[in-house]
């Protein structure tokens, strides 16, 4: 299934149509603010304007800093929420800083979570688009694992590895930010 940008109101749709409506790439490796417009729009906006109804507002603003690379941002906010979701989006954003143990600190503080059975599924379906990749979770979701992929995609750029690890890091992007933004539905 797709992600649908529009699905989390006008505004949030509006934001994230500033790069990619939500499909964007999201860099391995620490990037800068990727839309100057995105960033002063999301500082003027309040959590409860953009995000009135969501399941973890919070959580799903620290998400739309991070999708945009907003790194220093997505950080502030993911620290200071001290939920499942918020050590989520902690470890992603430590990821992609990069700072593999600090990652691994915040993912293990998400032993489980309720889309870990979609990336498990859908990661499966972008691993057999990359077979020469050289790798698979076989069929079940590591966050931890993840980081040591992110760690050696990031020596190897332009990589089939790579470019896998792009995809999986966009789709993981989606679907923990639905889960925080949406009003309870889990699926795309």
């Amino acid at each position: 299934m797709g992600f649908d940008s529009k699905a989390y109101g006008t505004a949030v749709g509006d934001i994230l149509a500033l790069d990619g409506a939500g499909e964007r790439l999201m860099p391995l490796a620490r990037g800068t603010c990727s839309s100057v417009e995105a960033l002063q729009r999301l500082k003027r906006a309040t959590v409860a304007s953009l995000l009135p109804k969501s399941r973890a507002p919070e959580a799903a603003m620290s998400g739309l800093y991070l999708y945009f690379s907003c790194l220093g941002e997505s950080h502030t906010i993911s620290q200071s929420i001290d939920t499942v979701e918020g050590s989520f989006w902690h470890g992603i954003m430590h990821r992609q800083e990069p700072d593999a143990n600090n990652a691994r600190y915040w993912f293990r503080q998400v032993p489980s979570h309720p889309i870990f059975a979609e990336l498990a599924a859908a990661a499966g379906e972008i691993e057999a688009r990359f077979p020469k990749a050289g790798f698979s979770f076989g069929g079940r979701w590591d966050p931890i694992r993840f980081v040591e992929v992110c760690d050696r995609a990031r020596q190897e750029p332009g990589s089939t590895l790579a470019g896998m690890a792009l995809e999986l890091q966009r789709l993981e992007w989606q679907r923990l930010f639905h889960y925080c933004a949406s009003e309870g539905s889990r699926e795309l």
